[in-house]
């Protein structure tokens, strides 16, 4: 496809899928960004303290992704993603010592949790049918309106599974933002929930092969390369202002803005987009000594943490919605976090091994109804710039699988603006 030259802003996940998708059907397209490296949050990188590669945050992704799997294929990764051999999701509870698994049906129908042999311990089939509150959501409600009540199985599955994804308090999230999640994964059978994790590392994985794949495609990437401001007039975007140079769009030129909300914000002053975020904290220990057998993830409940993720020798634990966490001193955190560490891995007691603490204080926007409510569409007022991002009104929650579809949206728009001009 030929036409005028298609500027993506920001080489996050969802700027990366928007590039790809344009590069894939011939576009000329120009991927800027103002860091020094390609992925925001979904990247790895080699800690010097640790002496090994870590991911800059934890992203625990499901065989339903379609978007995932339709990205990884197109740069060539399909089988840079592992997980537990069939789809199951051990849990600890911290408080007690008790681990239970959760393994979904096959099929759709849950007959392993109607009949009792599926269910968490100390669950009645009555909690499970809550479930219908979440698929009946209305715009307002939240997660703890449609989920809790009586019984176990909201403190050992929905609460750690909805803030993991959410990165909001189940007290004040958006219903239908879950909801969708369940539908697509888990209302499918477990082939469909099968949990994924990067093999290597995050850039291997969604990184790097989108770099090659984008350079064999003949696009231009820029880093260091920030956008201060965008020339609005005459119902376009007429140039970018970058701190180095101004870049003077030609007709046809076309712009998709893949930055965060926040950044958008100050871009687009009348974008009137979502406004809260939320932090994610994050510990990585470099473990001494022999570790015991151990699934590569498990659900903590009873604690401060909600997942563990264990990678060699290297476990990593996330916390989600952890505003107030991030206000606290790194060594403070991480003693508390390696506690969790050693009692859901069934380590023995020793001092604190090497860590890194990385906090994300500006992760997700905060995924309340309010806040779902004021998602901006990718299509804008300007007839040459698209939007996207996992803030944007994706219909899911602010994932890797919600960023990826987003910048396949914006390109699919794009695209058929160019087509159509």
């Amino acid at each position: 496809m030929a036409g005028g030259r298609i500027h993506v802003i920001g080489a996050g996940v969802a700027g990366l899928a928007a590039a790809l998708r344009l590069a894939e059907r011939g576009c000329n397209v120009t991927l800027h960004d103002s860091a020094g490296h390609a992925g925001g949050r979904c990247r790895s990188y080699f800690d010097v303290h640790l002496d090994r590669r870590i991911d800059n945050g934890n992203h625990l992704m499901l065989s339903g992704n379609w978007a995932i799997r339709d990205y990884l294929q197109t740069v060539g990764a399909a089988d840079s993603l592992t997980g537990p051999e069939d789809a199951s999701f051990p849990f600890r509870d911290l408080r007690t010592g008790e681990t239970w698994t959760v393994t979904p049906d096959a099929g759709r129908v849950p007959w392993s949790i109607l009949f009792g042999s599926g269910r968490v311990p100390g669950t009645r089939l009555s909690e499970y049918l809550r479930v219908r509150h979440l698929a009946a959501a209305g715009p307002d409600a939240t997660v703890a309106e449609c989920l809790a009540g009586p019984g176990a199985l909201f403190e050992k599955f929905w609460e750690p599974l909805a803030v993991g994804v959410l990165n909001t308090s189940v007290d004040t999230a958006s219903a239908r933002l879950l909801w969708p999640v369940v539908k697509e994964t888990f209302g499918r059978g477990r082939a469909a929930c099968k949990p994924l994790m990067a093999r290597a590392g995050l850039s291997e994985s969604f990184v790097d092969p989108a770099l090659t794949y984008l350079a064999g495609k003949g696009a231009t990437v820029r880093f260091n390369n920030r956008l201060r401001a965008l020339d609005l007039g005459d119902g376009q975007v007429r140039a970018l202002d970058f701190a180095g140079a101004t870049v003077v769009l030609e007709p046809g030129d076309q712009v998709v803005l893949a930055v965060p909300a926040w950044a958008a914000a100050d871009l687009l002053p009348d974008l009137n987009g979502p406004e809260g975020s939320h932090a994610i904290v994050n510990a990585h220990f470099r473990l001494t000594g022999p570790v015991p057998p151990a699934p590569p993830m498990v659900g903590l409940v009873g604690g401060t943490a909600q997942w563990v993720f264990l990678r060699g020798d290297v476990a990593s634990v996330t916390v989600s919605a952890a505003d107030d966490l991030a206000a606290e001193a790194n060594e403070t955190i991480a003693q508390r976090l390696w506690s969790e560490v050693r009692a859901a891995l069934g380590l023995a007691d020793g001092p604190l091994p090497l860590w890194r603490i990385v906090k994300e204080k500006r992760a997700t926007i905060s995924q309340t109804p309010a806040q779902d409510r004021r998602r901006p569409q990718p299509r804008t007022v300007w007839r040459n710039l698209v939007l996207a991002g996992d803030w944007t009104a994706t219909g899911l929650p602010a994932t890797i699988e919600g960023s990826i579809r987003s910048g396949f949206r914006a390109a699919d728009m794009v695209v058929t603006s160019v087509s159509s001009s």
